[in-house]
């Protein structure tokens, strides 16, 4: 893990968290926030190597994950450009049962207890920010036990690849939406196993809602998978 330069106007500019500050003021915190480089497959964190801190992912994406009594991973979430996350109790956030991977070549920002207290908290405008993220956080989290509970596989499929295909945008010419996930990451996400999942794709793709290609899934006819997420059997 290597520190790299500081980059005083892409770190910290498009994360919401910090949307009412000023440019001067980005430019004030940014030269304060270090960042790090991971390669693909390389803990940020884990039980066995915790970090108290609050990490902004600059560009690539992130696997969070817990490991279950059985060895099973089950993935959290796969955080894009923006994310906020980390193992930080003055802003409510507990990841200490959990692991966090580089999925691409990864640049984070990571902030201190003490850059998060003196900058963050002590600042109403983006302390408000913060009550809403968690808020938000806890939501999906029971909106997602909810789901591993009651709904099929294909309605969490479908769901699943709703919410990554929103976060890209469509490519020029189409409404598709291109997702690079493998099977065995969105089984993850999904708490199936590889094979289940992959039943599931071949599936959509027969049915012209999604086409595959290697490690990418693009969505075709995301109005459809709408109408596939809400089945409850």
């Amino acid at each position: 893990m290597a520190i790299g330069p500081v980059d005083p106007f892409t770190c910290l500019n498009d994360v919401d968290l910090f949307a009412d500050l000023s440019t001067d003021e980005l430019d004030a915190m940014q030269l304060m926030v270090a960042e790090r480089t991971f390669r693909p497959g390389e803990l940020i964190f884990s039980q066995a190597q915790p970090v108290t801190a609050l990490f902004i992912l600059k560009t690539g994406r992130v696997r969070v994950f817990r490991v279950a009594e059985d060895g099973k991973a089950l993935t959290m979430a796969i955080l894009e450009p923006g994310a906020v996350f980390g193992e930080m109790l003055l802003v409510g956030q507990q990841m200490y049962d959990n692991y966090a991977e580089a999925i691409d070549h990864s640049v984070i920002c990571q902030l201190t207890a003490d850059d998060v207290e003196r900058y963050l908290l002590a600042d109403p405008r983006i302390a408000v920010r913060i009550s809403r993220l968690l808020g938000e956080r806890v939501a999906r989290l029971e909106d997602r036990l909810t789901d591993l509970a009651l709904r099929p596989l294909s309605a969490r499929a479908a769901k699943n690849l709703i919410t990554l295909a929103e976060s890209r945008r469509p490519t020029r010419f189409s409404q598709s939406y291109p997702v690079h996930i493998t099977h065995e990451q969105l089984a993850g996400l999904l708490g199936a196993t590889r094979e289940a999942t992959s039943k599931a794709m071949a599936e959509f793709a027969s049915t012209g809602v999604i086409k595959q290609s290697r490690g990418r899934i693009v969505v075709k006819d995301l109005p459809a998978l709408k109408i596939i997420a809400k089945r409850t059997s």
